[in-house]
Order: structure tokens, then C-alpha cells, then sequence
């Protein structure tokens, strides 16, 4: 316990927390993202892949969990040190110009906020199925394929068939994406691992796998408005 409130009270503690969290949620980012391109498969292989989540709460409620603690340490981290780097310098620099501090470096804090919000709206939409926020008037809870599974083909098609939600999870995952290219290469320079050597390629490898991220994620609301995702027609 000494340890923990040491590392807390620390501010090289406090960014080796964000970085280790940040880690582990860029990590399940990509997962996630994986497991999501199953839809291109088609119903029957997203589908499964959905029952098998669902039918393992002993495996999937840990994670869950897991996630949620890796979210508020991140969070409360990075507010924490945002406050103690405000504490060390109340009053701002005059002709302060903005050089080398990229526009993702400048809104980390604030497009971090924002891509929680949309997180927790996606938790309702998909996860918890809240049927007053998918705004197609139909109960997710209800869909059921063939062999009586989550039928998480129709979910989706339907879930992003509505033009405004896509445009709201195009938006929530490119400020994501923004985080992430920051983000990725600042967790390596907190861990120690960045030097002169090989801190640029770092930091294109960030920029890259930010923007692998956003295009695998936005294709599925994409492909569903183009019409390259339809609902599976019923025999």
C-alpha cells in the first residue's frame, strides 16, 4: 500500500501509470478493432464471435473491469498531472509560441474527455443496448439469428444505418486516433524506451497505427451507409 500512494504522490509515478494504462488500453483498442472487422465476414462468424463473448461472463466481466480501472487510473492520471504542470507554472510565458507541440499534444487532455463521453456512449448503444439512444426505434435486445444467438450482424447494420450516429462515431473515433498519435509515442517516452536514435521512427509508427486504427473502425459505419453492409435477407 506505501508503495502504490508513493507512486501516486509521484509525478514520474503518476506517468508511468498513464503510460502502462494508456499500453494496455492502445492494445485492447486494436483488439476490439479486430474483433469488430468480423463483421466483413459475415453474420455467421460476427455472430459467433459475439455468443462467445457472452457466453463467457468468467472471462468477460474481469475485462471489463480490468478496463474500467486501466480508464480511471489513465484519466485521473493524466488530470493530476495536468493540475501539478498548471501548479509549477501559474502564470503563462510571454510570446509563448508553439514550435515543436503538435495540435494532438495541445488537446490531449480535452479530446481525452471527449473520446470518454463518446466511449460511454457507445457502451449504451452497443453494449448495453439502451434502446432510447440507437434512435431507430427498434430494440436491439430482440435481434436473434437463426440459431437463436445475438444477432450483432443486424445490430450493427442497423445500429449505423442512421447517418447522424456514423457522422458521432466517425468524429468520437478520429478524436481517438488524434489521442492515439500523440499518445502512443509519449508512452514510450515515459516508459524510457524513446531516444534521439529512434524517437522519429516512434513517432511515425504512432501517426501510422493511429490512422490504420481510424480506418478499420469508420469502414463498418461506412460500408453499412454505402450499402456494402445490408441486412442478412431472411428465406
Amino acid at each position: 500500500m506505501n508503495l502504490i500512494t508513493r507512486t501516486w504522490r509521484s509525478s514520474v509515478g503518476k506517468k508511468y501509470l498513464m503510460a502502462i494504462s494508456g499500453f494496455a488500453l492502445f492494445l485492447f483498442v486494436i483488439a476490439h478493432m479486430l474483433g469488430n472487422l468480423q463483421v466483413f465476414l459475415g453474420a455467421e462468424q460476427i455472430n459467433r464471435y459475439g455468443h462467445f463473448l457472452q457466453s463467457t461472463p468468467e472471462l468477460l466481466w474481469p475485462a471489463r473491469i480490468g478496463l474500467l480501472v486501466l480508464v480511471l487510473v489513465h484519466i485521473f492520471a493524466a488530470i493530476k498531472l495536468s493540475q501539478e504542470n498548471k501548479a509549477a507554472r501559474p502564470v503563462a510565458y510571454h510570446n509563448y509560441q508553439m514550435v515543436a507541440a503538435s495540435y494532438a499534444s495541445r488537446t490531449m487532455l480535452m479530446s481525452g474527455l471527449i473520446v470518454l463521453a463518446f466511449i460511454i456512449y457507445h457502451l449504451l448503444h452497443y453494449t448495453a443496448q439502451v434502446q432510447y439512444v440507437n434512435f431507430t426505434g427498434q430494440n436491439f435486445v430482440d435481434f436473434t439469428d437463426p440459431q437463436k444467438r445475438h444477432d450483432v450482424y443486424k445490430m450493427m447494420v442497423v445500429g449505423f444505418s442512421k447517418p447522424l450516429v456514423s457522422l458521432f462515431y466517425i468524429v468520437g473515433v478520429g478524436l481517438l486516433c488524434l489521442h492515439l498519435s500523440h499518445g502512443v509515442s509519449s508512452m514510450f517516452q515515459s516508459l524510457g524506451w524513446k531516444n534521439k536514435y529512434y524517437g522519429q521512427f516512434l513517432d511515425k509508427f504512432a501517426r501510422i497505427i493511429s490512422w490504420v486504427i481510424f480506418l478499420g473502425y469508420v469502414s463498418i459505419p461506412v460500408s453499412v451507409l454505402a450499402g456494402f453492409l445490408k441486412e442478412a435477407v431472411k428465406p
